[in-house]
């Protein structure tokens, strides 16, 4: 049989025609899949929306993955606020014994969960507009230019609330205790835990331990020499009572302020070795400090100030840290039940708010005689302290 051209024509025709649609398959199939591929990795990177555990006792144990634009706090900081760490000090060449044995303040973990939720819900309005916006620095995040570093039960709660009003003042509202318990994870894990900052803002956050544990000066320095360290400072004695009374609350049966506070009751020696008393013993705290970072870079703020005048002792920090006036007397409102100042907004009528339960504990009545003792202990050296900031906080 003859071939025919006409019959190789069509044959040719057909056979390219397939190998066409073939190729079009191919490539449409291609497309999908990388569509499927799109949307499954645009998916996984949404922003997904943050809930807090409602079981609080097991919220300390959770992990959650979260996006960048999220506030990391709930997994990745200590929220054991105003606990105490033992720390061997080589000023005094002993261990601190502490009460609570670096046991979870739970009553305040509560307070900063508290705080922790409500700037979620909060975040600050100009900071989110800067991020949806997409307006602002691709990396908003920076480490601290100041650092409340103490001293427990003086009043850092309370100062950190109060800047925390300021338009210029970005804080964490938990303590991360990087420099003392988590400086293993990096800067950058650091860095991670602040809040996201505007240009001209500053980064804050606050830490009580810091003053009193024997790294923590050189660690700071390492990481910036120019960084502004702000103590808030009370009477000693004072100080120890509500150390005290903060412990008892969570362990009612502990033994009492006056058996504790004597190495040997009968002739009358201190017990530097209790973290109670040890904390109290600024000056001592202070020549560490020194040895690192120049007195300008100190400031000391007076707790019982905070209290009677924190209009005035909020001028001297804003002045130290070169911010405009703004938190003024126009933002605190004075709680006779709780004993201390609330904040309101200068303008409106929303009701005060102020610090948690756990502030304005009453404390336990304390023999006299040896709380005049405990007087005499610190006398030489809140003079000292006195002399070293040129500053008299009236405490003898």
């Amino acid at each position: 049989m003859e071939y025919s051209p006409i019959y190789q024509n069509l044959h040719v025709v057909s056979s390219s025609t397939s190998k066409n649609k073939l190729f079009v398959f191919c490539i449409m199939l291609s497309l999908w899949m990388y569509m499927i591929y799109c949307c499954v990795g645009y998916c996984s990177t949404m922003p997904s929306i943050m809930v807090s555990s409602a079981n609080s006792k097991h919220s300390q144990h959770a992990q959650v993955e979260p996006n960048k634009t999220q506030t990391r706090f709930q997994n990745q900081v200590n929220v054991d606020s105003d606990t105490q760490e033992d720390f061997l000090d080589p000023l005094f060449g002993v261990s601190s014994r502490d009460l609570l044995n670096n046991e979870n303040d739970l009553d305040s973990r509560g307070e900063d969960w508290d705080e922790i939720q409500n700037e979620q819900r909060t975040f600050d309005d100009n900071v989110m507009s800067n991020l949806l916006n997409e307006s602002g620095p691709a990396e908003s995040k920076k480490l601290p230019q100041a650092i409340i570093i103490g001293v427990k039960k003086g009043g850092t709660r309370a100062l950190l609330e109060f800047l925390r009003v300021h338009p210029d003042i970005r804080a964490v509202g938990a303590e991360p205790h990087f420099f003392d318990r988590n400086y293993d994870k990096g800067l950058a894990w650091y860095r991670d835990l602040m809040p996201v900052t505007l240009e001209g803002q500053i980064t804050m956050e606050k830490t009580p331990s810091y003053y009193v544990t024997k790294d923590v000066p050189a660690r700071i320095h390492t990481m910036s020499p120019d960084t502004s360290l702000v103590v808030v400072v009370r009477d000693p004695v004072t100080r120890a009572i509500s150390d005290y009374t903060q412990t008892r609350s969570k362990k009612p049966d502990i033994p009492s302020f006056e058996s504790l506070v004597f190495k040997n009751s009968t002739m009358g020696l201190i017990d530097t070795a209790w973290s109670a008393v040890q904390i109290g013993m600024y000056a001592k705290h202070l020549e560490r400090w020194l040895q690192y970072f120049p007195m300008d870079q100190l400031l000391f703020v007076s707790g019982e100030r905070l209290i009677s005048d924190p209009a005035g002792e909020m001028a001297r920090v804003q002045d130290f840290l070169g911010l405009r006036r703004v938190v003024t007397d126009k933002h605190f409102h004075f709680n006779p039940a709780k004993g201390f100042p609330c904040l309101k907004r200068p303008e409106g009528n929303s009701k005060p708010h102020c610090l948690g339960k756990t502030k304005g504990r009453t404390h336990p009545n304390i023999d006299p005689e040896v709380v005049q003792r405990l007087r005499e202990f610190y006398k030489p050296f809140n003079r000292r302290f006195y002399q070293m900031t040129g500053h008299d906080f009236g405490w003898d």
